[in-house]
């Protein structure tokens, strides 16, 4: 089962608090918090959506340029041996390196869709 939402570009969790029995939340991949909650799937979804329109509207009207999630991209250095080997393990694979490497973290990482 997932456990996050997306909207404009954003990816919330969701968690569900058994005691308080209530769906809750926060916007992955941003420094600012955004949160959000309900008692359903529906209303949990329309808090997201109103979280993320209240933080874009809030950003504009105080000039502040809105945080963006990540964009799935950045640079990675490694020393030129791992860089070799790297490429003979996902050439052995029958991959790219990108592919190689995404699917190697995949397996390193838990809670990342697939």
């Amino acid at each position: 089962m997932k456990n996050s939402l997306k909207y404009k570009g954003y990816t919330g969790n969701v968690n569900f608090d058994a005691e308080d029995k209530v769906f809750h939340g926060r916007v992955l991949g941003v420094t600012d918090v955004i949160g959000f909650e309900g008692e359903s799937v529906s209303e949990i979804e329309k808090d997201f959506h109103e979280a993320i329109d209240d933080y874009l509207e809030t950003c504009q009207e105080i000039g502040k340029k809105p945080e963006k999630p990540f964009s799935g991209r950045f640079v990675l250095r490694v020393p030129s041996d791992l860089h070799c080997a790297i490429s003979l393990e996902a050439k052995q694979q029958n991959k790219s390196i990108n592919k190689w490497i995404t699917d190697t973290c995949r397996n390193e990482v838990t809670n990342v869709s697939r």
